[in-house]
């Protein structure tokens, strides 16, 4: 009997797969099927290797840019010092809530709730269209502020509001998953420590201004969020304060948050300091000496300018100037009506007087004719002219009608009699410089006339600004024969080189030109540039850009001429129209001036009179000591009186004070 073997295992599944096999080949439908199959996935296996090796790196950049952005790093502004290394304004944090529009809500429904939510937390209006407060458009809400914005940068953060308090910062940041798009900034802002004292000279800043915002864009500034300096150094040492802000790229969630810092390509470059020349200690005396000063009620004025300076170099050392306004009011964010209190003062607190009121400066001003006089001969040391209190001009066109000449008078009526110019200075005698400036026909003396004082005055540095490193400075007014047939259409008269030559008429000057002409006498013939900033350091403290005096010109006058005009101002003070400014042991030489004005105030109120019975502003000048001078001071009371009797003790205090506490460090 034989055995047949048995089937293995493999051979059992080979004739499985035959005969599944003839199964398929049997029937076509399930043939294409399975044909069909792998052809699909045939093509998903080539798909998927475009993707992952032709086309990888191009998807992996697009999915790089969905999660990642470039994000700016803001920079810290540069500290402003003063010249004894006292801050003067600083950063602090502050919080900005922003708005990325791209990333509110697609749904137009939740986009407003959102906004909504966010205007509850601020405490701030959705939306303020249709409304009006009074004669005022309301600010804009919510809605406005981030629609004016979207359609043109949509990826761009819109700031919502400024210098939001930190417990609402937090709140906000708290509910960022029901506030897609919304984010919390952290920013820095200025602080100005000493506020309305030296707010003039630091100035303050604002948002860039619309008008101005492709000049900024251009130099790298974000008009939507960036501030610029505005006034002051603020504004004059914008590019040096600035710095240079950095670059990160992030990573974030589909909710916009920052999940990570990928890269930091450019790191943030820090602004330069600026270190001052002012004395911070001494513009605090300064100012409560001018207040004192204002408040005496024999001057009882509304405005006032007080400045200190080293003769030697041009470093202004106090600059104050009243009404004055805080600087932190920008900062902290200035409401409609403190703005409009501080416009329609009409004696204008955010003006820096110092340098932009355009004023006669009366007797102050005698300095430039006795200079121009003497160097140009029309008087030597022995030239004596007399005072009798009152000179009558005869009209050129009625030379023999009394009636229709013009008398002119000192401020002595009873007159000083015969005068030398030392003498001339010292009593401040009005008929002797109106002599020396416009001549006397009856005794045959020749003045000085108006070309040549007003090339003198010019010189002295008048009728153009002084170049001091602040924004607004005028130049004033120094007038000529010509300049007054084309702007008033009239020919010059001796009356009119009369009152130029005691500094009243059409002449114009700041109290920081005057000063500077005051130094010049001081240092005898250097005119220097007035500087505020003394040198620039960089984060570190090493000085970038040092102080060195900038010499304008040397006035081409004899050192002999100089003695005989320091003497007469010596004289002022020691016997003369300044004997309250007198310091023990201290030689000051000083000149006094009382001039007339008729203003748009004086004119509103009706205080304008006829000839000697118009207002006077108050003014005194002085340098000490006359053997070195080192320090010189000028101050200016509007509507002030008389300057012997109101201006001279502000200054008398000034000085007591600066050479009572020494001389400031260098």
């Amino acid at each position: 009997m034989s055995v047949r073997p048995g089937k293995g295992p493999s051979q059992i599944a080979q004739g499985g797969w035959t005969a599944r096999w003839a199964t398929i080949k049997g029937s076509p439908r399930v043939l294409l099927l399975g044909l069909l199959i792998l052809g699909v996935l045939g093509l998903f296996g080539l798909r998927l290797w475009s993707l992952q090796f032709v086309q990888g790196e191009y998807y992996r950049e697009r999915a790089s840019r969905q999660s990642t952005r470039p994000d700016t790093i803001p920079t810290a502004r540069g500290i402003i010092y003063d010249r004894n290394g006292t801050t003067l304004v600083h950063n602090v944090p502050s919080f900005d809530v922003t708005v990325v529009p791209v990333y509110l809500p697609d749904d137009e429904e939740q986009a407003q709730d959102v906004l909504i939510r966010l205007a509850m937390l601020l405490n701030m209006p959705y939306t303020t269209a249709g409304m009006r407060s009074g004669e005022e458009e309301p600010l804009p809400g919510v809605r406005e502020i981030v629609e004016g914005v979207g359609d043109l940068a949509p990826y761009s953060p819109v700031v919502v509001k400024r210098g939001v308090e930190r417990d609402t910062a937090l709140l906000v940041a708290q509910q960022a998953l029901l506030l897609p798009g919304v984010s919390v900034q952290l920013e820095s802002a200025r602080e100005y420590p000493y506020g309305t004292l030296v707010s003039h000279v630091l100035g303050y800043m604002l948002p860039i201004p619309e008008e101005k915002e492709e000049e900024f864009v251009a130099q790298g500034y974000d008009a939507a969020t960036d501030r610029v300096g505005f006034d002051g150094v603020e504004y004059t040492y914008e590019d040096v304060l600035r710095g240079q802000k950095g670059q990160r790229i992030i990573e974030e969630d589909v909710l916009g948050r920052m999940i990570r810092v990928v890269a930091e390509p450019v790191a943030p470059v820090p602004g330069h300091n600026v270190v001052l020349t002012l004395d911070v200690e001494l513009q605090q005396y300064v100012e409560e000496a001018l207040q004192r000063g204002m408040a005496d009620p024999a001057a009882n004025s509304p405005r006032g300018v007080a400045i200190v300076m080293n003769p030697q170099t041009g470093e202004v050392l106090a600059m104050v100037s009243l009404p004055t306004y805080d600087d932190n009011v920008f900062t902290q964010g200035a409401s409609a009506r403190d703005l409009q209190r501080l416009y329609e003062d009409v004696h204008r607190p955010m003006m820096n007087h110092a340098i932009a009121d355009r004023l006669p400066p009366g007797s102050v001003f005698k300095i430039v004719l006795a200079a121009g006089a003497l160097q140009e001969g029309v008087l030597t040391p022995h030239t004596r002219i007399t005072c009798p209190g009152t000179i009558v001009v005869p009209n050129k066109y009625y030379p023999n009608d009394p009636g229709r000449a013009q008398p002119f008078h000192c401020w002595n009526r009873y007159g000083h009699g015969t005068l030398d110019i030392v003498g001339a200075l010292v009593n401040s005698c009005d008929i002797f410089f109106y002599e020396t400036g416009g001549g006397f026909e009856e005794t045959h003396f020749r003045g000085l006339g108006v070309d040549r004082i007003a090339q003198y005055a010019r010189l002295f540095g008048f009728g153009e600004p002084t170049g001091v490193e602040l924004p607004s400075e005028v130049g004033g007014l120094v007038p000529t024969s010509s300049w007054k047939r084309l702007t008033v259409g009239e020919s010059w008269s001796t009356g009119d080189t009369y009152n130029l030559s005691i500094g009243q008429g059409y002449l114009e000057v700041t109290p920081l030109q005057m000063l500077n002409a005051i130094n010049v006498v001081a240092n005898g013939g250097t005119v220097y540039r007035p500087r505020v900033v003394h040198h620039v350091t960089d984060a570190q403290g090493a000085v970038l850009q040092p102080f060195e005096p900038e010499i304008v010109r040397t006035l081409p006058i004899s050192a002999e001429n100089w003695s005989l005009i320091q003497q007469g101002m010596e004289g002022a003070v020691a016997y003369g129209t300044a004997t309250r400014a007198q310091i023990p042991e201290l030689r000051i030489a000083g000149k006094t001036g009382t001039a007339q004005y008729c203003d748009d105030i004086a004119l509103e109120n009706g205080t304008c009179g006829v000839g000697l019975e118009q207002p006077t502003h108050a003014w005194f000048a002085a340098f000490a000591p006359v053997e070195q001078p080192e320090v010189s001071a000028i101050v200016f009371l509007y509507n002030g009186g008389e300057g012997s009797t109101t201006a001279v003790p502000v200054v008398h205090d000034i000085l007591e004070y600066y050479f009572k506490r020494g001389e400031p460090t260098s």
